[in-house]
């Protein structure tokens, strides 16, 4: 596939400086240093805290930058390599690479031509393999184990602060590496905020608690929210909750190989709309996820991509009303031809926690 980016832009080589490209493309886990890629070298530049490590993961050519053999240096040095006459094409990421970065070796490097990639090497990330599909199902499964321990754990007088430690802790226990995001517990009127951050705030009788959570398991990240009620919830917040959850699941039965992310929106937004609540529900319904959280394609009313099976996507409604409280319901799929399989096996119906 990178044989290809080159060709389709005609390039002589390319730079590769995004950690999660580099993880994808060189195996290598990291996270610091650069690619040099060209038909014919593969080259890992890191420093001496990963070399060792890089090594291991990687088949590419490990060069370690300091201080006294740079990157752009190194990177000058694979140009000279490829003994090439006439003038020299260069990709990079533009998306990704701090204009600091570009600027040295734009000085630095015998470069005649930079050309942009855009999002072309962060599309090779797209479409996910047996073994991704695996290690992302697995982090999802961590996710729903200890989410269903922390159910019992909840109380009122315990603070949105405690009730994601504990989360985190659990996540960690059943074999977590690393979270996927910071975790979000949002309880009573700060559940109207789609990405409240966890505060002091304490749990109380009659709250809705919405909790996004993730973790990582071999690199990749998990993605589920659930909403529930602390004690018993009222008719207006059961009205809220069934809106969501019918919008929800009418997304999943259209989520599908071949339609768009923005008609998958679509299914879910004209429900919430039909519901009176259309202008409390302004983000985008869901995204891609991978060894990052948020990845493309998107189902949004801008994202008209084509979905092709063995992607993922998250299906995430969520109807907010300031001065009352706000309900996310989240599942992360893979894409398939016929549909879906969903890979979070949480409850969806409306759980209310005993007080």
């Amino acid at each position: 596939m990178i044989e290809k980016i080159l060709d389709d832009f005609n390039l002589d080589a390319l730079v590769i400086t995004d950690a999660y490209n580099m993880r994808h493309v060189s195996g290598f886990r990291g996270g610091e240093g650069a690619l040099y890629i060209s038909r014919g070298q593969r080259v890992l530049i890191t420093d001496s805290r990963y070399t060792e490590q890089a090594a291991k993961e990687s088949d590419f050519t490990v060069i370690e930058e300091k201080r006294e053999h740079l990157r752009e240096q190194i990177l000058k040095e694979c140009i000279e390599k490829e003994g090439k006459a006439g003038e020299f094409h260069m990709g990079y990421e533009d998306e990704s690479l701090l204009c600091s970065q570009f600027d040295k070796m734009k000085e630095a490097l015998p470069v005649d031509v930079w050309t942009p990639l855009k999002d072309r090497i962060d599309a090779l990330r797209c479409i996910k393999t047996e073994e991704e599909l695996a290690y992302l199902a697995k982090a999802e499964e961590i996710g729903d184990r200890a989410f269903a321990k922390l159910l019992p754990l909840l109380k009122p007088g315990m603070t949105e602060l405690e009730a994601a430690a504990e989360l985190e802790y659990l996540m960690k226990k059943e074999g977590a590496e690393d979270l996927g995001f910071n975790t979000i517990v949002a309880s009573g009127l700060n559940s109207s905020m789609p990405h409240a951050i966890p505060g002091e705030k304490k749990l109380e009788a009659g709250d809705f608690i919405t909790f996004d959570f993730g973790c990582k398991y071999k690199g990749y990240c998990s993605d589920m929210t659930r909403t529930v009620v602390l004690g018993k919830a009222s008719e207006k917040q059961k009205e809220i909750y069934g809106v969501v959850l019918k919008a929800q699941l009418a997304a999943l039965d259209a989520l599908k190989a071949g339609v768009s992310g923005s008609s998958v929106d679509k299914v879910a937004r004209d429900i919430i709309t039909e519901a009176g609540y259309g202008d409390c529900f302004g983000h985008g319904l869901g995204h891609s996820v991978g060894l990052f959280i948020h990845e493309n394609p998107r189902l949004s009313p801008s994202d008209d991509t084509i979905l092709q099976a063995g992607m993922i996507e998250t299906v995430e409604p969520g109807i907010y009303v300031p001065g009352f409280g706000g309900v996310r319901i989240e599942d992360m799929v893979i894409v398939t031809e016929e549909g879906h399989i969903n890979l979070a096996h949480s409850p969806k119906e409306l759980i209310e926690i005993p007080v």
